[in-house]
């Protein structure tokens, strides 16, 4: 099982340890590309996958009903710091973030068709004061995110743009950044294993959101984020993956051109063992 090592999978793992389910999991935390990476392979039975990753191995991968990360409005932890308003950026150089090509093709894609810009990318370890160092703007995820937003674009006098937001304000749809799926061949071995994960990921969720404020306070004394902001960026993040969501991604592959967001395969929790397809927008 694959374990993204950002605050904004939190909510998704601390309820398993207060069920005892943690206890029955192998984990292998890394960045999103990475453990996206690993799934692809065969490394991970399942795990995250950043949305573009899941696109282009569709056929490989079936996703977990109602687990995701994203957000239907701002996001906090995907965004765009910049020395100059985005319609300024053509031919400046803009850095990218290592970690997530989905928020990265995200970025591109927004400053392409909404700011009508084609800056000069590059890519970089997610490190926002070497960014600006040598770039106009810096694409960031995860909790160099957070923290370019709640504390360092602040006090150095740099724009925040939220990539969730923008995309809202563009086409009225949620994003979803990554999904939770399983590889088809561990589904067909075992598949009420892969039922019971999901159902635990469910159920640790809902235990977290009810219990946010616990979340968050004790997250706060590892993290260098009060408990204040860390209950406002849980409750900000979305960690559906149901009908919007579903149009949200398929808005997002069409805008891309991956024809693999109209038939997204999810596992049918209550079996049988064939996943179901959702076809067209998702609903």
């Amino acid at each position: 099982m694959g374990h993204i090592q950002f605050l904004n999978c939190l909510p998704l793992y601390w309820g398993l340890a207060r069920t005892g389910y943690l206890l029955d999991l192998e984990l292998t935390k890394d960045t999103p590309e990475k453990l996206s990476e690993r799934l692809v392979r065969g490394d991970l039975d399942i795990g995250p996958v950043t949305l573009v990753e899941y696109l282009r191995h569709a056929e490989e991968l079936v996703a977990l009903p109602d687990i995701a990360v994203g957000c239907d409005g701002p996001v906090m932890s995907c965004v765009i710091v910049s020395q100059r308003p985005l319609d300024r950026l053509d031919g400046a150089r803009v850095a990218l973030g290592s970690t997530s090509r989905t928020s990265v093709s995200l970025a591109r894609l927004l400053l392409t068709e909404r700011f009508g810009v084609t800056p000069d990318y590059y890519t970089c370890p997610p490190d926002l004061g070497t960014m600006m160092q040598e770039a106009e703007a810096a694409v960031l995820i995860g909790d160099a995110a957070l923290r370019a937003s709640l504390h360092d674009a602040p006090r150095l006098g740099l724009e925040v743009h939220d990539l969730g937001r923008m995309w809202q304000e563009w086409t009225g749809l949620p994003f979803v950044f990554a999904l939770w799926a399983v590889r088809r061949d561990y589904l067909a071995r075992e598949p009420e294993t892969t039922r019971a994960v999901h159902r635990a990921f469910i159920a640790s969720r809902d235990l977290s959101l009810t219990e946010v404020g616990k979340v968050a306070e004790q997250a706060a004394r590892w993290e260098a984020f009060d408990a204040e902001a860390l209950e406002r960026y849980f409750t900000t993040l979305d960690f559906r993956l149901g009908e919007r969501q579903l149009e949200g991604i398929a808005e997002f592959a069409r805008r891309t051109g991956q024809p693999a967001g109209e038939r997204i395969a999810l596992l049918d929790a209550d079996g049988p063992d064939a996943p179901p397809t959702v076809e067209g927008t998702g609903a």
